[in-house]
């Protein structure tokens, strides 16, 4: 199941290989505000531009390194795609937020998670990775849609599928009384440098603060923050 369904996406870049999304050239660009996400600005498609400093640390890990296996649950996009297989790295893609749509999103989306029956085909068909495959995992905001039983399994699973010294990267929002956030698909502009492009507004299943954030990954050998200017909180773990 993995090797079949995850295989084509590794060669989305290579000639002859599928195109994947890229963004349109009609969509609008804006700055990210310096406080905070003003949710009256966003539309469907709005693009803005962020330093990112957590980005910055993660490929510096893997500086001059070629040959890794980069994991991205935003979804595949031709920025993402050209930018780690230009340096040297296959990349698998997949939108969470998609998968976790369809797999709960008829009906109370939160308490459909509870489901086993549908939370096991959920994690055997979007986590189902081998042991140790992977050396880096852009995690991006995903995260923050999966209720605590349902994260708690999907985190041990990324743990078990990254290899021993391997990065991962997650983005938390810090508006901790907000009934909704914006979600997002993160393209990777440079090595510092991200596109967040305007999906949706979302309910998240629970705030993380720092602490939170701790608990999540404490299984992994360390965990850092990573201070921005707007209402994201960047946090890198170390398998």
């Amino acid at each position: 199941m993995f090797n079949d369904r995850w295989k084509l996406l590794s060669r989305a870049a290579s000639p002859g290989g599928t195109r994947v999304a890229e963004l349109s050239p009609s969509q609008r660009h804006f700055q990210a505000p310096s406080r905070g996400l003003d949710r009256r600005a966003h539309a469907q498609g709005d693009v803005y531009s962020r330093h990112s400093n957590g980005l910055e640390q993660f490929f510096s890990q893997i500086q001059g390194l070629t040959g890794l296996r980069i994991l991205d649950l935003s979804g595949a996009s031709q920025a993402n795609v050209g930018f780690i297989t230009g340096l040297g790295h296959a990349i698998y893609s997949e939108d969470v937020l998609k998968s976790l749509d369809l797999a709960f999103g008829d009906g109370d989306f939160f308490q459909n998670q509870s489901d086993p029956e549908r939370t096991e085909r959920f994690l055997s068909q979007n986590f189902d990775f081998p042991e140790n495959h992977f050396d880096g995992v852009l995690a991006w905001d995903s995260l923050e849609y999966f209720t605590p039983a349902l994260l708690n399994q999907v985190v041990e699973r990324l743990s078990r599928a990254l290899r021993p010294g391997g990065y991962l990267l997650a983005m938390f929002h810090t508006e901790e009384r907000a009934d909704s956030i914006p979600a997002y698909y993160y393209r990777i502009s440079d090595a510092r440098t991200l596109l967040l492009t305007f999906r949706e507004m979302r309910k998240p299943a629970q705030f993380f603060n720092n602490r939170a954030v701790e608990r999540l990954f404490s299984s992994f050998e360390s965990v850092k923050f990573f201070l921005t200017r707007d209402a994201l909180r960047e946090v890198i773990v170390k398998r």
